[in-house]
């Protein structure tokens, strides 16, 4: 299957002037490799280049890789695969989607609404989009499971238009659009989010992809996790392909490039990105003076995936064909994407003159071609129905590497010239009267002048009904592939049987006389999840290359380390019997030195109730500096995808961490945690909270009625002594926010203080009850805050409901209840910065004051450095002193002498909290 090349540099550093000595002998080897094809397949044809390579690489024969080609199409015509569909009739319900998704968003620009939209990007996408939506996108009823789309966020108003078409959405919902609220007051609307938004559509959409940047890194791991999901045995997922559609300007953020080489090591051919390369970005050129084209080709060419350029449409391939001098080729290799955007802002004859007249041999090949020839005929490729279903056929027979797809577009295509190809045309929100009776003529929409003229700002949307034959074609071809796209569909998530209460037996009789970390003792609750016959497999341990250090390299010889090519090297370990294992079939993801991805993979996982009804418990444990704070846009996009799971906020703490250093203390992650409305965040101090908020998590989320949200626990590597549960233990409490777990003795009322603290920091709050008590003859409760936002998110719902339902009986928040059962002013500290506890200060029926770890982190030892922020014990002591002197319940002279007793001042006099040992 051999065809000619066109004449032209290959841009890799292999000159094409290299002459063929021996024709005859090359076409013998060009006729082997073809019957290695016929014979064995691509894949053995594959395995035989590569061979060759590497026997070129032995015998120095100094051969370079290929990272870019010539700025041609990468499919030659004579191997385009005949075009299945019917071209006339696809054409003409894509001028309709057209129509309606330009108008539904000029029509959101109505003086009385203006809340904005994107025309052009959907312009420019739109044909990349159909031959997808008619030929290949599989739906999820389809007997193969159905393809995962990553649609391009700002076009998402073609989707709602093709909907209409559909008759999932109607001409209300469309006018519902970015009024997600004020329109959604009207039963009969389905109000419509901005962009991609599935906490918004919950039975719609399901990946949000305009955060840019975290589309391709989300599409790269979903499609590993289909890989996961299908090598452990849990789904087959053969079938499904993962599609992610990116801008040429997104594929500037680091996250877009940064993980290319997991899809490439982990050989991901069930992912294909298209990237949609219409030369510009948000304010202008890509690259004006550069190609982005062949910048991104040479990007994943060396990252080790398939590139197919589809650059122009089928009227140049007489051109090309023409070219025998390779003047045309050079001309597109050498001409900058600034002058391509201007090329398509102008018209024929600009083109003739500013493009072909740079070289005579290319203006003689368009001498007899009218000006209109020369803009009609000569489209990109990207707007190309047979171009594109080439391209996108060939990367489904690819094999052994995902593919990108690079194709060539026009932002603002076919909306006229005020719109195509200028650098404001992605801010341009609606369109005067003749530009939308000039958008209507060419796409032969069957409105009159007189239509739009009666409101300019409202004309019509355009549907022929149901029973038009090109819809019934539309139907026909989605019904075939298996349904609409995109869909959501939790509902039909399979039970999960979550863990038996005796599970957590393990964490409830405490740790004796062993000093445990909250670390460790979480591990040993999840070993014994691990070991659940039918809740264990579900189960998705995530480590980001951190396992030994959270205890969790005891995993490795039995649940084994997933690695898709399993394990073909002896590990330096074997014969310990801890070794490091790898297995096509392991269970742990391990994603390396990679938070991004992590998150990602988190999100893959604990979405796979929904985009596989295979419901998943990931386990996400890391260094808690490096979550919220490094992640905090994936996390939120988690969110929006309505992840559920389990994220652990290992080593956590400002003063914990000893030795580390300012970048590693986290005193703040809690505080992150907040911000976001699907976290559940808790503190937990003792393991036995642990085995009172996990289960209850599980069911939360898991349960008969789960909730779309997710839990961040922090746990430390701080070993304590870990108590066994109370008799009278508070189990609401612990779930709630807070428990008691030591009363003030009886004494003087005038005496009494409250301590509250969280995780690390409870101990010390223990300790200030005996300092004060001892010492002083105040006698104290003391509270374990299991969660500081929990109360407050609480706290706040019943302020919402008094401000609301003025009439109906106040409900009092848990925390205030709570610490009303006491007396005196209260103390609250945390390992954390004082906003965290300060989130409950509205809420608190006494004298607050919260100490806490505010500014850097620092390496020093534990006590020195809790001494330092005054957040140990005897600060907590001091403080409440100094409080109940402010009363006038205790001579002002005794906070004094406390401080001094303790050596306030001397970060040398620190004892709080354990100073080493094993975690």
């Amino acid at each position: 299957m051999s065809f000619e090349r066109p004449v032209g540099p290959i841009l890799n550093g292999l000159p094409s002037q290299v002459p063929d000595t021996d024709p005859d002998e090359t076409q013998e080897w060009l006729e082997s490799l073809d019957a290695a094809i016929e014979a064995g397949g691509r894949g053995r044809a594959r395995y035989l280049m590569l061979r060759m390579l590497e026997r070129a690489r032995d015998s120095q024969v100094g051969l370079p890789s290929l990272t870019t080609t010539d700025y041609i199409n990468t499919i030659p015509p004579e191997r385009e695969p005949w075009f299945p569909g019917d071209e006339d009739m696809e054409r003409r319900y894509r001028a309709w989607i057209r129509w309606n998704a330009a108008v539904m968003v000029h029509r959101a620009q109505h003086p009385e609404i203006s809340v904005g939209g994107h025309i052009s990007t959907y312009a420019s996408i739109s044909t990349l989009w159909e031959v997808g939506f008619n030929h290949f996108w599989r739906g999820r009823d389809h007997e193969g499971g159905g393809d995962q789309i990553f649609f391009q966020g700002h076009a998402s108003p073609g989707i709602y238009a093709r909907a209409f078409l559909e008759g999932r959405l109607s001409e209300k919902d469309l006018d519902g659009f970015r009024q997600e609220k004020s329109r959604g007051l009207d039963e009969d609307v389905q109000p419509l989010p901005s962009y991609p938004h599935p906490r918004s559509m919950p039975e719609f959409w399901q990946f949000p992809t305009v955060s840019m940047g975290l589309g391709p890194m989300n599409a790269i791991y979903q499609a590993a996790f289909n890989k996961y999901l299908h090598n452990r045995g849990l789904k087959d997922t053969s079938q499904q392909h993962v599609w992610a559609f990116l801008g040429d300007g997104e594929m500037d953020e680091p996250e877009s490039r940064g993980l290319l080489q997991v899809a490439a090591n982990d050989e991901l051919d069930n992912l294909t990105f298209v990237v949609n390369c219409n030369l510009q970005r948000l304010d202008g050129p890509v690259r004006g003076n550069g190609k982005i084209v062949q910048e991104l080709e040479s990007f994943f060419r060396g990252a080790g995936w398939n590139v197919i350029k589809v650059l122009w449409g089928r009227g140049w391939d007489e051109l090309i064909a023409k070219d025998t001098s390779g003047a045309l080729v050079n001309l597109m290799n050498s001409t900058p994407d600034g002058d391509f955007q201007t090329f398509r802002a102008n018209d024929g004859a600009f083109i003739r003159d500013h493009f072909f007249g740079r070289d005579p041999r290319t203006k003689e090949m368009v001498k007899d071609w009218s000006d209109e020839d020369v803009w009609w005929k000569l489209k990109r490729g990207g707007h190309d129905y047979r171009k594109v279903y080439a391209a996108y056929a060939a990367a489904l027979r690819h094999t052994g590497q995902p593919t990108v797809i690079l194709a060539h577009t026009i932002k603002g295509y076919s909306l006229g010239t005020h719109f195509a190809g200028r650098n404001a045309t992605h801010q341009m929100k609606k369109m005067t009267l003749d530009d939308l009776k000039g958008f209507r003529d060419s796409l032969r929409i069957p409105i009159s002048d007189e239509q739009l003229e009666a409101d300019p700002y409202k004309p019509p949307y355009y549907h022929p009904g149901q029973d038009d034959e090109a819809i019934r074609y539309m139907q026909e071809r989605r019904k075939e592939l298996g349904g609409y796209l995109p869909k959501r569909e939790p509902a039909k998530a399979g039970e999960l049987k979550l863990p038996d209460a005796k599970v957590y037996d393990v964490a409830k009789k405490g740790s004796g006389k062993q000093n445990v970390a909250t670390t460790m003792a979480l591990v040993r609750i999840f070993k014994e999840w691990m070991r659940d016959k039918e809740f264990g497999k579900h189960l998705v341990p995530i480590i980001p290359d951190e396992a030994r250090t959270f205890g969790m390299d005891s995993f490795f010889p039995t649940a084994k380390i997933y690695n898709v090519h399993g394990q073909n090297y002896t590990s330096v370990d074997a014969d310990l019997m801890l070794a490091y294992k790898e297995s096509t079939s392991g269970q742990i993801w391990h994603v390396g030195i990679n938070e991004g991805g992590s998150v990602a993979a988190f999100t893959a996982a604990g979405t796979s109730y929904d985009t596989h009804s295979v419901p998943m418990v990931p386990f996400y444990i890391f260094y808690s500096m490096f979550g919220f704070q490094r992640t905090g846009d994936g996390i939120w996009a988690a969110a929006d995808q309505l992840v559920r799971g389990f994220m652990i906020g290992a080593t956590a703490g400002r003063t914990t961490l000893t030795g580390e250093g300012l970048q590693h203390a986290d005193g703040h992650s809690p505080l992150l945690a907040s911000t976001n409305p699907a976290c559940v965040s808790y503190d937990p101090a003792y393991a036995y909270e642990m085995a009172h908020i996990l289960p209850d998590a599980l069911e939360r989320m898991y349960g008969e009625n789960a909730e779309d949200v997710f839990y961040y626990l922090t746990v430390y590597n701080e070993p304590m002594r870990q108590p066994a549960q109370p008799e009278d233990v508070d189990t609401e409490g612990i779930v709630k926010g807070m428990h008691r777990i030591k009363a003030a003795e009886s004494g003087d009322e005038g005496r009494r203080v409250q301590l509250l603290a969280s995780g690390v920091g409870v101990p010390w709050a223990l300790e200030a009850e005996e300092l004060l008590r001892e010492d002083w003859g105040v006698h104290a409760d003391v509270w374990s805050v299991t969660s500081w936002s929990e109360l407050r998110r609480e706290a706040m719902a019943c302020d919402e409901d008094a401000f609301l339902h003025p009439d109906q009986e106040r409900r009092v928040p848990y925390v205030t209840r709570r610490l009303s059962e006491g007396s005196g002013p209260i103390v609250a500290t945390s390992d954390y910065m004082r906003a965290v506890q300060d989130q409950i200060a509205p809420w608190v029926p006494e004298d607050y004051h919260a100490l806490g770890a505010d500014g850097f982190g620092f390496a020093d030892t534990r006590a020195a450095a809790r001494r330092f922020f005054h957040i140990d014990g005897p600060s907590m002591a001091v403080k409440a002193l100094q409080m109940l002197a402010d009363r006038g319940e205790l001579d002002p002279q005794v906070p004094r002498e406390a401080a001094e007793r303790y050596r306030l001042l001397d970060v040398n006099a620190g004892t709080s909290g354990n100073v080493g040992g094993d975690a």
